[in-house]
Protein backbone atom coordinates (compact mmCIF):
# COMPACT_ATOMS: atom_id res chain seq x y z
CA UNK A 1 0.00 0.00 0.00
CA UNK A 2 1.58 3.20 -1.02
CA UNK A 3 1.58 6.14 1.48
CA UNK A 4 1.36 9.58 0.77
CA UNK A 5 4.25 11.48 1.90
CA UNK A 6 1.42 14.35 3.39
CA UNK A 7 0.62 11.68 6.01
CA UNK A 8 3.82 10.16 6.81
CA UNK A 9 4.81 14.41 7.30
CA UNK A 10 1.61 15.06 9.72
CA UNK A 11 2.52 11.45 11.49
CA UNK A 12 6.18 13.21 12.12
CA UNK A 13 4.79 16.31 13.64
CA UNK A 14 2.20 14.90 15.87
CA UNK A 15 5.04 12.40 17.16
CA UNK A 16 7.73 15.17 17.53
CA UNK A 17 5.18 17.39 19.37
CA UNK A 18 4.21 14.34 21.29
CA UNK A 19 7.95 13.62 22.38
CA UNK A 20 9.18 16.83 22.81
CA UNK A 21 7.11 17.47 25.17
CA UNK A 22 8.63 14.83 27.48
CA UNK A 23 12.20 16.26 27.07
CA UNK A 24 10.75 20.20 27.20
CA UNK A 25 13.20 22.25 29.92
CA UNK A 26 11.16 22.52 33.33
CA UNK A 27 12.04 26.31 33.52
CA UNK A 28 13.69 28.09 36.59
CA UNK A 29 10.95 30.69 38.08
CA UNK A 30 11.83 33.98 38.20
CA UNK A 31 10.85 36.54 41.08
CA UNK A 32 9.33 38.35 37.76
CA UNK A 33 7.33 35.08 36.89
CA UNK A 34 6.67 34.67 40.63
CA UNK A 35 5.05 38.13 40.84
CA UNK A 36 2.66 37.25 38.39
CA UNK A 37 0.65 34.72 40.32
CA UNK A 38 -0.81 34.72 44.01
CA UNK A 39 -1.22 32.31 46.21
CA UNK A 40 -3.22 29.24 47.17
CA UNK A 41 -5.03 31.37 49.41
CA UNK A 42 -6.65 33.02 46.85
CA UNK A 43 -8.72 30.78 45.28
CA UNK A 44 -11.93 30.32 46.06
CA UNK A 45 -13.78 26.74 46.06
CA UNK A 46 -16.63 27.39 44.72
CA UNK A 47 -15.36 29.31 41.75
CA UNK A 48 -13.04 26.33 41.24
CA UNK A 49 -16.24 24.00 41.44
CA UNK A 50 -18.01 26.28 38.96
CA UNK A 51 -15.20 26.66 36.12
CA UNK A 52 -14.58 22.84 36.44
CA UNK A 53 -18.42 22.40 35.46
CA UNK A 54 -18.24 24.96 32.99
CA UNK A 55 -15.06 23.32 31.29
CA UNK A 56 -17.33 20.13 30.87
CA UNK A 57 -20.16 22.10 29.64
CA UNK A 58 -18.28 24.04 26.70
CA UNK A 59 -16.54 20.76 25.86
CA UNK A 60 -19.77 18.88 25.13
CA UNK A 61 -20.61 21.90 22.70
CA UNK A 62 -18.21 20.16 20.22
CA UNK A 63 -19.80 16.61 19.93
CA UNK A 64 -23.20 18.59 19.55
CA UNK A 65 -22.03 20.63 17.12
CA UNK A 66 -21.27 17.30 15.16
CA UNK A 67 -24.52 15.74 15.39
CA UNK A 68 -26.02 19.56 14.29
CA UNK A 69 -24.13 19.33 11.74
CA UNK A 70 -24.15 15.68 10.42
CA UNK A 71 -27.88 15.41 10.41
CA UNK A 72 -28.25 18.25 7.84
CA UNK A 73 -26.26 17.07 5.23
CA UNK A 74 -26.77 14.34 2.51
CA UNK A 75 -26.47 10.36 3.43
CA UNK A 76 -22.94 10.42 2.02
CA UNK A 77 -21.50 13.44 3.95
CA UNK A 78 -22.67 11.96 7.41
CA UNK A 79 -19.86 10.57 9.17
CA UNK A 80 -16.91 13.44 7.50
CA UNK A 81 -18.96 15.86 8.38
CA UNK A 82 -19.11 14.73 12.18
CA UNK A 83 -15.69 13.68 12.16
CA UNK A 84 -14.44 17.18 10.63
CA UNK A 85 -16.17 18.77 14.24
CA UNK A 86 -15.24 16.35 16.60
CA UNK A 87 -11.15 16.12 15.03
CA UNK A 88 -10.91 19.46 16.41
CA UNK A 89 -10.93 18.90 20.18
CA UNK A 90 -7.29 16.65 19.38
CA UNK A 91 -6.10 19.02 16.78
CA UNK A 92 -6.47 22.72 18.68
CA UNK A 93 -5.91 20.76 22.11
CA UNK A 94 -2.43 20.21 21.08
CA UNK A 95 -2.19 23.26 19.27
CA UNK A 96 -2.78 25.39 22.41
CA UNK A 97 -0.81 23.50 24.85
CA UNK A 98 2.19 23.75 22.66
CA UNK A 99 1.72 27.58 21.25
CA UNK A 100 -2.21 28.43 21.34
CA UNK A 101 -2.31 29.24 25.02
CA UNK A 102 0.98 31.56 25.04
CA UNK A 103 -0.15 33.41 21.72
CA UNK A 104 -3.64 34.02 23.21
CA UNK A 105 -2.74 34.87 26.84
CA UNK A 106 1.23 35.27 27.08
CA UNK A 107 2.89 38.19 27.78
CA UNK A 108 1.88 41.16 26.04
CA UNK A 109 3.71 42.13 22.23
CA UNK A 110 2.03 45.63 21.20
CA UNK A 111 2.66 49.12 20.90
CA UNK A 112 2.58 52.56 23.22
CA UNK A 113 -0.42 54.94 22.50
CA UNK A 114 0.03 57.83 24.57
CA UNK A 115 0.25 56.86 28.31
CA UNK A 116 -1.36 53.44 27.58
CA UNK A 117 0.15 50.34 26.53
CA UNK A 118 -1.67 47.87 23.93
CA UNK A 119 -1.02 44.58 22.64
CA UNK A 120 -2.03 42.31 19.59
CA UNK A 121 -0.60 39.25 20.42
CA UNK A 122 1.31 37.00 23.15
CA UNK A 123 4.81 36.24 23.13
CA UNK A 124 4.90 32.14 22.17
CA UNK A 125 7.14 31.42 24.52
CA UNK A 126 5.61 32.75 27.25
CA UNK A 127 3.70 29.34 28.37
CA UNK A 128 5.33 26.76 25.83
CA UNK A 129 3.64 23.05 27.06
CA UNK A 130 1.88 24.93 29.78
CA UNK A 131 4.91 26.44 30.96
CA UNK A 132 4.21 28.30 34.41
CA UNK A 133 0.30 27.24 34.11
CA UNK A 134 -0.22 25.50 37.14
CA UNK A 135 -2.52 25.51 40.17
CA UNK A 136 -1.46 29.07 41.20
CA UNK A 137 -4.20 31.89 40.42
CA UNK A 138 -2.91 34.75 38.16
CA UNK A 139 -3.19 37.96 39.68
CA UNK A 140 -5.12 39.52 36.40
CA UNK A 141 -6.86 36.77 34.88
CA UNK A 142 -8.66 34.73 36.54
CA UNK A 143 -7.23 35.27 39.74
CA UNK A 144 -9.61 32.87 42.21
CA UNK A 145 -9.35 29.53 40.20
CA UNK A 146 -6.15 27.97 39.11
CA UNK A 147 -4.61 29.44 36.48
CA UNK A 148 -4.74 25.76 34.77
CA UNK A 149 -8.88 25.31 34.85
CA UNK A 150 -8.41 29.14 33.32
CA UNK A 151 -6.24 27.56 30.18
CA UNK A 152 -8.33 24.89 29.70
CA UNK A 153 -11.75 26.75 30.07
CA UNK A 154 -10.38 28.97 27.38
CA UNK A 155 -9.50 25.97 25.40
CA UNK A 156 -12.65 24.76 24.54
CA UNK A 157 -13.70 28.19 23.29
CA UNK A 158 -10.82 27.39 20.86
CA UNK A 159 -11.82 23.64 20.20
CA UNK A 160 -15.15 24.83 19.03
CA UNK A 161 -14.06 27.79 16.66
CA UNK A 162 -12.87 26.39 13.76
CA UNK A 163 -15.17 23.29 13.88
CA UNK A 164 -17.97 25.78 13.28
CA UNK A 165 -16.61 26.89 10.37
CA UNK A 166 -17.07 23.00 8.93
CA UNK A 167 -20.42 23.87 7.83
CA UNK A 168 -19.69 26.76 5.34
CA UNK A 169 -17.55 23.66 2.68
CA UNK A 170 -19.20 20.57 4.12
CA UNK A 171 -19.36 18.20 1.43
CA UNK A 172 -16.53 18.93 -0.81
CA UNK A 173 -13.66 19.54 1.58
CA UNK A 174 -10.27 17.43 1.57
CA UNK A 175 -9.70 15.96 5.20
CA UNK A 176 -5.59 16.45 5.61
CA UNK A 177 -6.41 19.61 3.87
CA UNK A 178 -9.03 20.59 6.93
CA UNK A 179 -6.40 19.36 9.36
CA UNK A 180 -3.66 22.14 7.74
CA UNK A 181 -6.12 24.53 8.02
CA UNK A 182 -7.53 24.50 11.28
CA UNK A 183 -3.77 24.58 12.60
CA UNK A 184 -3.22 27.82 10.59
CA UNK A 185 -6.44 29.18 11.74
CA UNK A 186 -6.51 28.63 15.45
CA UNK A 187 -2.68 30.03 15.60
CA UNK A 188 -2.68 32.96 13.38
CA UNK A 189 -6.59 34.11 13.58
CA UNK A 190 -8.33 32.62 16.42
CA UNK A 191 -5.36 33.02 18.87
CA UNK A 192 -4.70 36.94 17.85
CA UNK A 193 -7.69 38.14 18.24
CA UNK A 194 -8.42 36.16 21.60
CA UNK A 195 -5.41 38.13 22.70
CA UNK A 196 -6.32 41.58 21.42
CA UNK A 197 -10.44 41.28 22.95
CA UNK A 198 -9.39 39.21 26.01
CA UNK A 199 -6.08 39.71 27.53
CA UNK A 200 -6.28 42.95 29.98
CA UNK A 201 -4.32 45.34 27.16
CA UNK A 202 -5.78 43.73 24.45
CA UNK A 203 -6.08 46.54 21.73
CA UNK A 204 -9.84 45.87 21.20
CA UNK A 205 -10.33 45.12 24.56
CA UNK A 206 -8.45 47.99 26.33
CA UNK A 207 -8.45 50.76 23.35
CA UNK A 208 -11.55 50.47 21.65
CA UNK A 209 -13.26 49.41 24.36
CA UNK A 210 -15.25 46.09 22.49
CA UNK A 211 -17.46 44.28 24.66
CA UNK A 212 -17.53 40.38 24.60
CA UNK A 213 -18.70 38.69 27.81
CA UNK A 214 -18.18 35.08 25.89
CA UNK A 215 -17.13 34.83 22.72
CA UNK A 216 -19.49 36.75 19.90
CA UNK A 217 -16.51 38.25 18.56
CA UNK A 218 -13.54 36.00 19.12
CA UNK A 219 -15.70 32.78 18.25
CA UNK A 220 -18.88 33.51 15.96
CA UNK A 221 -17.61 36.41 14.10
CA UNK A 222 -14.07 34.77 13.28
CA UNK A 223 -15.90 31.54 12.65
CA UNK A 224 -18.39 33.11 10.08
CA UNK A 225 -16.15 35.39 8.23
CA UNK A 226 -13.48 32.23 7.84
CA UNK A 227 -16.61 30.30 6.61
CA UNK A 228 -17.50 32.94 3.94
CA UNK A 229 -13.40 33.23 2.81
CA UNK A 230 -13.30 29.04 2.96
CA UNK A 231 -16.89 29.30 0.38
CA UNK A 232 -15.26 31.30 -1.99
CA UNK A 233 -11.96 29.84 -2.33
CA UNK A 234 -13.28 26.10 -2.09
CA UNK A 235 -16.41 26.88 -4.92
CA UNK A 236 -19.88 25.06 -5.02
CA UNK A 237 -20.37 21.59 -4.62
CA UNK A 238 -21.40 20.09 -8.06
CA UNK A 239 -24.62 19.30 -6.70
CA UNK A 240 -25.93 21.89 -3.96
CA UNK A 241 -29.24 19.98 -3.44
CA UNK A 242 -29.29 17.30 -0.79
CA UNK A 243 -32.33 16.44 2.09
CA UNK A 244 -31.13 16.75 5.47
CA UNK A 245 -30.58 12.62 6.32
CA UNK A 246 -31.33 12.84 10.59
CA UNK A 247 -33.28 15.49 11.75
CA UNK A 248 -33.25 13.48 14.94
CA UNK A 249 -29.37 14.24 15.11
CA UNK A 250 -29.83 18.02 14.58
CA UNK A 251 -32.40 17.73 17.51
CA UNK A 252 -29.64 16.04 19.79
CA UNK A 253 -27.53 18.27 18.38
CA UNK A 254 -29.05 21.76 19.41
CA UNK A 255 -30.21 20.48 22.77
CA UNK A 256 -26.13 19.44 23.26
CA UNK A 257 -25.13 22.89 22.40
CA UNK A 258 -28.04 24.64 24.15
CA UNK A 259 -26.81 22.44 27.54
CA UNK A 260 -23.18 23.38 26.83
CA UNK A 261 -23.81 26.94 26.41
CA UNK A 262 -24.98 27.41 29.76
CA UNK A 263 -21.27 27.12 30.51
CA UNK A 264 -19.99 28.90 27.48
CA UNK A 265 -21.68 32.12 28.57
CA UNK A 266 -22.15 32.01 32.49
CA UNK A 267 -18.65 30.08 32.85
CA UNK A 268 -17.39 33.75 31.34
CA UNK A 269 -18.28 35.22 34.23
CA UNK A 270 -15.16 33.03 35.77
CA UNK A 271 -16.56 33.00 39.32
CA UNK A 272 -19.80 31.37 40.75
CA UNK A 273 -21.63 34.72 41.24
CA UNK A 274 -24.72 36.83 40.22
CA UNK A 275 -23.14 37.59 37.05
CA UNK A 276 -23.08 33.98 36.21
CA UNK A 277 -26.68 33.44 37.15
CA UNK A 278 -27.95 36.43 34.71
CA UNK A 279 -26.05 35.21 31.79
CA UNK A 280 -27.79 31.60 32.37
CA UNK A 281 -30.59 33.21 32.37
CA UNK A 282 -30.24 35.32 29.27
CA UNK A 283 -28.72 33.10 27.80
CA UNK A 284 -31.65 30.75 28.17
CA UNK A 285 -34.21 33.60 27.10
CA UNK A 286 -32.47 34.90 24.11
CA UNK A 287 -32.59 30.91 22.34
CA UNK A 288 -36.33 30.77 23.46
CA UNK A 289 -37.43 33.49 22.09
CA UNK A 290 -35.61 33.18 18.80
CA UNK A 291 -36.37 29.43 18.76
CA UNK A 292 -40.11 30.73 18.40
CA UNK A 293 -39.51 33.68 16.15
CA UNK A 294 -37.34 31.56 13.60
CA UNK A 295 -40.44 28.94 13.40
CA UNK A 296 -43.32 31.94 13.14
CA UNK A 297 -41.57 33.95 10.86
CA UNK A 298 -41.23 31.01 9.00
CA UNK A 299 -44.54 30.55 8.78
CA UNK A 300 -45.41 34.46 7.65
CA UNK A 301 -43.43 33.86 4.26
CA UNK A 302 -45.34 30.29 3.38
CA UNK A 303 -43.13 27.67 5.19
CA UNK A 304 -43.99 25.34 6.98
CA UNK A 305 -43.16 24.83 11.01
CA UNK A 306 -40.17 22.91 10.74
CA UNK A 307 -37.52 21.00 13.20
CA UNK A 308 -34.74 21.98 11.37
CA UNK A 309 -36.22 25.50 11.85
CA UNK A 310 -36.81 25.78 15.48
CA UNK A 311 -32.82 24.05 15.93
CA UNK A 312 -31.24 26.84 13.13
CA UNK A 313 -33.45 29.64 15.44
CA UNK A 314 -32.51 28.25 19.17
CA UNK A 315 -28.70 28.10 17.76
CA UNK A 316 -28.86 31.42 16.55
CA UNK A 317 -30.55 32.65 19.63
CA UNK A 318 -27.29 31.22 21.50
CA UNK A 319 -25.15 33.06 19.16
CA UNK A 320 -26.37 36.88 19.40
CA UNK A 321 -26.31 36.97 23.62
CA UNK A 322 -23.28 35.76 23.64
CA UNK A 323 -21.45 38.86 23.29
CA UNK A 324 -23.65 40.58 26.29
CA UNK A 325 -24.70 37.74 28.34
CA UNK A 326 -23.53 38.91 31.67
CA UNK A 327 -24.28 42.41 30.57
CA UNK A 328 -28.09 42.67 29.88
CA UNK A 329 -31.15 42.04 31.31
CA UNK A 330 -33.99 39.28 30.88
CA UNK A 331 -36.08 41.02 28.68
CA UNK A 332 -33.41 42.70 26.83
CA UNK A 333 -32.02 39.15 25.54
CA UNK A 334 -35.35 38.61 24.56
CA UNK A 335 -35.06 41.58 22.12
CA UNK A 336 -31.69 40.15 20.76
CA UNK A 337 -33.21 36.72 20.02
CA UNK A 338 -36.28 38.34 18.19
CA UNK A 339 -34.91 40.60 15.97
CA UNK A 340 -31.37 38.59 15.68
CA UNK A 341 -33.43 35.32 14.42
CA UNK A 342 -35.33 37.84 11.79
CA UNK A 343 -32.23 38.80 10.24
CA UNK A 344 -30.83 35.70 9.85
CA UNK A 345 -33.91 34.13 8.64
CA UNK A 346 -33.54 36.39 5.74
CA UNK A 347 -30.37 35.97 4.89
CA UNK A 348 -30.40 32.77 5.00
CA UNK A 349 -33.58 32.44 2.03
CA UNK A 350 -31.71 35.02 0.49
CA UNK A 351 -30.65 34.82 -3.75
CA UNK A 352 -27.45 36.67 -2.44
CA UNK A 353 -26.38 33.70 -0.10
CA UNK A 354 -27.61 31.18 -2.08
CA UNK A 355 -25.01 31.96 -5.05
CA UNK A 356 -21.98 31.05 -3.32
CA UNK A 357 -23.25 27.65 -1.54
CA UNK A 358 -22.39 27.95 2.34
CA UNK A 359 -23.86 24.60 2.66
CA UNK A 360 -25.31 24.57 6.35
CA UNK A 361 -25.69 28.71 6.32
CA UNK A 362 -22.59 29.10 8.81
CA UNK A 363 -22.02 32.66 7.84
CA UNK A 364 -26.24 33.83 7.42
CA UNK A 365 -26.27 32.20 11.61
CA UNK A 366 -23.08 32.17 12.80
CA UNK A 367 -21.48 35.41 11.18
CA UNK A 368 -24.01 37.54 11.01
CA UNK A 369 -25.68 36.64 14.68
CA UNK A 370 -22.10 37.45 16.16
CA UNK A 371 -22.15 40.99 13.97
CA UNK A 372 -25.96 41.70 15.59
CA UNK A 373 -24.73 40.67 18.65
CA UNK A 374 -21.52 43.05 18.75
CA UNK A 375 -24.12 45.92 17.46
CA UNK A 376 -26.81 45.30 20.21
CA UNK A 377 -24.36 44.89 22.92
CA UNK A 378 -22.88 48.28 22.03
CA UNK A 379 -26.56 49.34 22.08
CA UNK A 380 -27.78 47.94 25.39
CA UNK A 381 -25.14 46.96 27.59
CA UNK A 382 -25.86 48.52 31.00
CA UNK A 383 -23.22 50.50 32.90
CA UNK A 384 -22.14 53.76 33.35
CA UNK A 385 -21.12 55.21 29.83
CA UNK A 386 -21.22 51.17 28.84
CA UNK A 387 -23.17 51.82 25.58
CA UNK A 388 -25.32 53.80 23.36
CA UNK A 389 -28.29 53.70 25.73
CA UNK A 390 -26.34 54.32 28.93
CA UNK A 391 -24.55 57.24 27.72
CA UNK A 392 -21.49 55.97 25.76
CA UNK A 393 -21.59 57.12 22.59
CA UNK A 394 -18.16 56.94 22.13
CA UNK A 395 -18.19 52.79 23.37
CA UNK A 396 -20.73 52.83 20.50
CA UNK A 397 -18.51 54.68 17.77
CA UNK A 398 -15.45 52.42 18.93
CA UNK A 399 -17.62 49.11 18.76
CA UNK A 400 -18.75 50.00 15.12
CA UNK A 401 -14.95 50.44 14.82
CA UNK A 402 -13.98 47.46 15.82
CA UNK A 403 -16.53 45.57 14.25
CA UNK A 404 -15.17 46.55 10.55
CA UNK A 405 -11.61 45.91 11.62
CA UNK A 406 -12.24 42.44 13.30
CA UNK A 407 -14.18 41.56 10.08
CA UNK A 408 -11.86 42.48 7.84
CA UNK A 409 -9.22 40.61 9.75
CA UNK A 410 -11.03 37.96 9.77
CA UNK A 411 -12.22 37.65 6.56
CA UNK A 412 -9.26 38.37 4.37
CA UNK A 413 -6.84 36.88 7.00
CA UNK A 414 -8.54 33.35 6.77
CA UNK A 415 -8.78 33.94 3.17
CA UNK A 416 -4.74 34.05 3.02
CA UNK A 417 -5.04 30.85 4.94
CA UNK A 418 -7.09 29.00 2.56
CA UNK A 419 -5.08 30.24 -0.23
CA UNK A 420 -1.77 28.95 1.57
CA UNK A 421 -3.24 25.46 2.41
CA UNK A 422 -4.90 25.48 -1.04
CA UNK A 423 -1.26 25.87 -2.58
CA UNK A 424 0.20 22.98 -0.30
CA UNK A 425 -2.30 20.50 -0.49
CA UNK A 426 -5.50 21.45 -2.62
CA UNK A 427 -8.61 21.70 -0.77
CA UNK A 428 -11.32 20.34 -3.00
CA UNK A 429 -12.22 16.94 -3.22
CA UNK A 430 -11.77 15.22 -7.03
CA UNK A 431 -15.12 15.22 -8.91
CA UNK A 432 -15.59 11.49 -8.77
CA UNK A 433 -15.20 11.37 -4.87
CA UNK A 434 -17.60 14.32 -4.02
CA UNK A 435 -19.86 12.43 -6.08
CA UNK A 436 -19.36 9.09 -4.33
CA UNK A 437 -19.40 10.96 -1.20
CA UNK A 438 -16.74 11.90 1.47
CA UNK A 439 -17.92 9.40 3.80
CA UNK A 440 -16.08 6.65 1.23
CA UNK A 441 -13.28 8.41 -0.50
CA UNK A 442 -11.97 10.04 2.54
CA UNK A 443 -12.65 7.70 5.09
CA UNK A 444 -13.87 4.10 3.92
CA UNK A 445 -16.85 4.20 6.10
CA UNK A 446 -20.90 4.81 5.47
CA UNK A 447 -23.57 5.86 8.11
CA UNK A 448 -25.58 3.22 6.11
CA UNK A 449 -24.41 -0.32 5.42
CA UNK A 450 -23.66 -1.02 1.91
CA UNK A 451 -25.89 -4.09 0.55
CA UNK A 452 -24.36 -6.98 -0.77
CA UNK A 453 -25.45 -8.79 -3.84
CA UNK A 454 -24.51 -11.82 -5.22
Amino acid sequence: MKIERRWVISFAIISLICITGLFWPAVTSTDAILSQFGTLDHIVPADVAWMLTSCCLVLIMTPGLSFFYGGMVGKKNVISTMLQSFICMGVVTLIWVVVGFSLAFGEPLGITIGDGFYSFIGDPTSFTFMDYVGILPHKQIASTVPFMLFALFQMKFAVIAPAIITGSFAERVRFISYLLFICLFTIFIYAPLCHAVWYPTGILGSYFGVKDFAGGTVVHMSAGFAALAGVIVLGKRNNSSHVPTNIPFVLLGTGMLWFGWIGFNAGSSLEANGVAAMAFATTTTASAAAMLTWIFYDRLNGRKVSALGACIGAVVGLVSITPAAGYVSVPESMFFGFITAIVSNYLVHSSLLRKIDDTLDVFACHGVGGIMGMILTAIFAHGEDASLLHGGWSVFGHHMMALVLVSIFTFFGAYILFKITNRMIPMRVSEESEGVGLDISQHDETLFPIECTE
